[in-house]
């Protein structure tokens, strides 16, 4: 992987990582955030959108 793509890829795991966090989710599965692969992250952000829109 290209320096510039592994950058990019921890920006946006950097990212929803800290968007988890200001939602209150600090662990998923028993697993924290900073263990999970981009693409885990991105689904439980994208969950969390979800059930935002649900609740408001």
């Amino acid at each position: 992987m290209s320096s510039q793509l592994r950058f990019a890829v921890e920006n946006r795991k950097r990212h929803l990582i800290d968007e988890l966090i200001g939602a209150g989710v600090f662990k998923i599965r028993d697993r924290q955030l900073y263990e999970l692969s981009l693409e885990e992250l991105e689904k439980e952000y994208e969950d969390m959108e979800d059930y935002a829109g649900i609740q408001a």
